[in-house]
């Protein structure tokens, strides 16, 4: 059995493999293109994966592939209709990063809320130094309690940011894209609603038809001018043109993305013209990496490809 991982460094270089040794060889490439996936795959078993597409051109020469195991929940990357007619299955992994990216999202707001990149250069930079007096009020921040916290995506991860946000005092109401049935325990509204009332929105959305820009400037222009923005769903949720607009044009306090459009970072991306720095937080699709998340993940792998191999 020969075991291959095609992006091994989506993994980290932290997280320990060895396990999959006790399935056979194991092949680890750290990045791999469409093009060199022809020659990597010819003769594997099984493919570990997470952003390479799996498809007719790129593994039409691996006769002996019985499995691919995606390192992620959205599977997109994979032509489904071409494994299936060549009998060869496939594995997701979900909820394996929901504590992470629940951190991740309130790591965001209080950085945001609380000015902290501002009050860290006050005082680094010697103005807290024999300060006029024991505080400094040029940054004022509200309290999460009593504020009202839209979550847009109540999956496993909205629901566990709800729950949260709800110990902090903050009043809950989520939006459904696509329209899905209540949940009982969360009050669902209407987009509008959601746009309006709320003073912190942070989206936990998949991409799809119901999502896909479905943050625009019409959404945008409908927010409250206090209120902060947080995407740990996907970028093109986002538009990010209106966005930056909106920040330059003070429609909205700030904004928080994990996610971008297009990723890595895009030199054009109109998110690199917002003029007040401060009112936007940025990081590179982090929020799911927690090194608890990846280990959860990849003992979930290794399990699945156990299960397969006892079928």
């Amino acid at each position: 059995m020969k075991l291959v991982f095609l992006d091994r460094k989506t993994i980290g270089d932290d997280i320990d493999l060895s396990m999959f040794q006790d399935f056979g060889e194991v092949v680890e490439y750290n990045f791999s293109t469409e093009e060199e996936v022809l020659d990597r795959a010819a003769d594997a078993d099984i493919l570990v994966i997470n952003k390479i597409p799996i498809n007719e051109k790129t593994i039409k020469n691996a006769k002996k592939l019985k499995l691919v195991c995606v390192t992620a929940t959205g599977t997109n990357n994979l032509d489904k209709d071409y494994l299936a007619s060549r009998g060869i299955q496939w594995r997701n992994v979900a909820g394996y990063s929901t504590e992470s990216v629940a951190q991740h999202t309130f790591s965001m707001l209080f950085y945001l809320l609380e000015h902290m990149s501002y009050y860290d250069e006050y005082t680094k930079n010697g103005h807290y130094i024999n300060d006029t007096m024991f505080t400094h009020f040029d940054k004022v921040f509200p309290q999460i309690s009593g504020k009202t916290w839209g979550i847009i995506g109540l999956g496993a991860i909205g629901r566990r940011v709800a729950d949260i946000a709800k110990c902090f005092g903050a009043n809950v109401i989520y939006y459904s894209a696509s329209g899905a049935p209540k949940q009982e325990g969360y009050n669902q509204v209407d987009f509008d609603t959601l746009l309006t009332n709320s003073d912190i929105i942070s989206i936990h959305a998949p991409l799809n038809e119901y999502t896909e820009n479905l943050i625009s400037y019409e959404a945008l222009s409908k927010m409250k001018k206090s209120s902060i923005l947080l995407n740990l769903g996907r970028g093109p949720i986002i538009d990010e043109a209106a966005l930056s607009d909106a920040l330059n044009s003070n429609k909205i306090s700030a904004a928080g993305l994990d996610v971008l459009s297009i990723e890595p970072m895009n030199p054009q991306c109109p998110l690199l013209n917002v003029k007040d720095k401060s009112k936007l937080l940025i990081t590179p699709h982090i929020g799911w990496a927690s090194v608890e998340a990846r280990t959860n993940l990849m003992n979930i792998i290794y399990g699945q490809i156990k299960e397969y191999l006892s079928l």
